[in-house]
């Protein structure tokens, strides 16, 4: 392993990752000298951990160091980011931006060429016109669902990802062991008989168990690495209370006497008290209807109708 994991990257990608977050975490580290090598990789990490970035950035380095393709088309989409829920799709999306933005702005700065990388939203929120948009000029990004992505490959839009080389699959867990989950796994299989060649699969889960069982979901009948650094969390717990009174409660006067109808009950209190109802029941007819015979099962229908 490198000393330094960014200095694989892009200058631009480096650069810019120092000046937004100092150094990686390790699970960036660890998971970079994998997925740098193009082995298939199952990156397991708290939430927080920086896993998301860290199945993106290698990517992200890799397109924008790339030239434009002629009049302006771009490489095809190249990474494929594959989310069970819809809403975190969008929040990867969103979550794309900064970097982007970011590498740009520390090449400009630094006068090194980056190739603008698109990123898409194809799920079933995705209106018509959108979708012909993707499908004249695909993204160097395209997030999706597993459902989407299966209409995808049976449709025109399976031309648009031939070109593929990245499978990111967020939430892994969520899937694996699943209907859903064999169905996806059918798709990536599919997807490999389009690119006519081995797509690099990442998968990212912050609860993964059984770990071995779900690699090999994610990877079929390939190897896959699993990147599951130990982590510890530190504790800072403060109790903090915004009424002094409860800081230093005064004691109570055991002399005082309790407000009217706040004292405690004396013995016998329940049973000299009225019935709440104001009707007595007589206790012959509450005797009989202990000691008389009982009437479950004994010819009472559950229809109002019977009988």
């Amino acid at each position: 392993m490198l000393d330094d994991p960014l200095e694989q990257f892009y200058p631009p990608v480096a650069a810019w990752f120092r000046d937004v977050f100092v150094e990686p975490t390790v699970v960036q580290s660890q998971a970079w000298s994998t997925i740098a090598a193009g082995k298939n990789a199952l990156v397991v990490a708290p939430t927080g951990s920086g896993k998301t970035l860290a199945a993106f950035l290698w990517s992200l380095s890799q397109l924008t160091r790339q030239e434009n393709a002629p009049e302006g088309k771009g490489a095809g989409t190249k990474v494929l980011y594959i989310s069970p829920l819809k809403a975190l799709g969008v929040d990867v999306d969103r979550n794309l931006a900064a970097p982007l933005a970011g590498i740009a702005r520390t090449a400009a700065a630094m006068e090194t060429h980056v190739a603008p990388v698109r990123v898409g939203v194809r799920s079933g929120d995705t209106p018509q016109s959108e979708r012909s948009r993707l499908l004249r000029t695909p993204p160097e990004i395209l997030i999706t669902t597993p459902e989407s992505l299966y209409l995808m490959l049976t449709s025109k839009a399976a031309g648009t990802l031939q070109t593929v080389d990245t499978v990111i699959v967020d939430e892994v867990h969520a899937v694996a062991g699943t209907k859903r989950g064999a169905h996806l796994a059918l798709s990536l299989e599919r997807l490999e008989m389009i690119t006519r060649q081995p797509v690099q699969r990442i998968g990212l889960s912050a609860t993964v168990n059984p770990i071995d069982t779900v690699a090999a979901f994610l990877g079929g009948d390939r190897p896959v690495t699993v990147v599951n650094p130990k982590t510890h969390k530190d504790w800072d717990v403060n109790v903090c209370s915004v009424v002094e009174d409860f800081q230093d409660p005064p004691a109570a006067d055991e002399g005082d006497d309790p407000p009217d109808g706040q004292g405690p009950a004396e013995a016998g209190d329940a049973a000299d008290a009225p019935d709440p109802s104001g009707v007595e029941a007589p206790s012959a007819l509450v005797d009989e209807a202990l000691l008389g015979p009982s009437l479950i099962g004994e010819g009472v229908s559950e229809d109002p109708g019977a009988g």
